[in-house]
């Protein structure tokens, strides 16, 4: 158990990092196993409160795959996925917006407000802030889209207000009624682009990026740009973390200090990246 001279010290390494990112902007992606368990969801809402009132601009962009998949089979309709990717038919993309901008952006919100933050459920069709075509080359995904352009005036404007923006990865077309899934990495990716931000943190469900997947005392604490390419070679980066550590590699390119993959399984593991000499997960920069 802790004492309170534990509590204090804890507090007091946490200082000077409050101190030099007051102000600075802060995109999580939060997903994957940490919404699925209440106590992760708390834990990961109070991070975010707590980063919030300590005066960091905090942005939430989710995601909701299990809460589409479980909607699509009430419904009746098998999910369906190509090489690991949600195909989206208008049928799906009927079933992704109200989940996401209906359900769990609300739902999330709810709970920041809960908490005691004040949050804005938003998505990508709020004032266009993003605009997608339908993804091409590669297999077809139907209405999956990829990013044309990102808008950070909605969530500028939100933040100067006070709230912590949360955002649901639905976007606009490019013709009128047009409407596409986006995937939720790639989309906090961009916005933290559009946001000039500070710091990227994509929750995932596992440790970080490690040489051996089997053995997490085999964790990258830290990656620089030049080595990526090399450990994409060796193998070391593949699989489902080839696009995570292309989302934070194409962020930093464009401006983002830093970029961090986390594993959103452990309580409260955005403030130990964040606030703690140690931290916890794999930064890139």
């Amino acid at each position: 158990m802790l004492t309170n001279i534990d509590r204090a010290q804890i507090l007091s390494e946490a200082l000077p990092y409050i101190q030099k990112f007051h102000g600075k902007t802060m995109v999580v992606k939060y997903g994957g196993g940490a919404m699925q368990s209440d106590e992760l969801r708390r834990a990961v809402i109070s991070d975010i409160v707590l980063l919030s009132l300590a005066g960091i601009r905090v942005v939430v962009v989710h995601g909701g795959g299990p809460e589409i998949n479980d909607l699509l089979t009430r419904l009746g309709k098998q999910p369906t996925f190509v090489d690991g990717l949600r195909y989206t038919d208008e049928e799906t993309m009927d079933v992704v917006q109200m989940v996401l901008c209906g359900r769990v952006g609300k739902q999330l919100a709810q709970l920041i407000g809960e908490q005691g933050g004040r949050a804005l459920s938003l998505s990508g069709l709020d004032g266009r802030m993003m605009i997608a075509r339908k993804r091409s080359g590669g297999k077809d995904l139907g209405l999956v889209g990829d990013l044309v352009t990102v808008s950070a005036e909605p969530i500028t404007h939100a933040l100067a207000g006070g709230y912590i923006p949360v955002v649901s990865t639905v976007a606009c077309g490019e013709e009128p009624g047009q409407v596409f899934n986006i995937n939720a990495d790639t989309a906090a990716a961009k916005l933290a682009v559009a946001l000039g931000a500070e710091k990227l943190i994509l929750l995932t469900d596992v440790r970080g990026l490690m040489r051996d997947p089997k053995d997490e005392n085999t964790l990258f604490p830290r990656v620089t740009l030049p080595e990526v390419p090399r450990l994409v070679k060796e193998g070391v980066i593949s699989g489902g973390m080839i696009p995570k550590v292309d989302c934070c590699v194409e962020a930093v390119r464009q401006g983002v200090r830093r970029a961090h993959i986390v594993d959103g399984r452990i309580p409260h593991s955005i403030l130990i990246e964040m606030l703690s000499k140690k931290g916890i997960g794999t930064m890139i920069q």
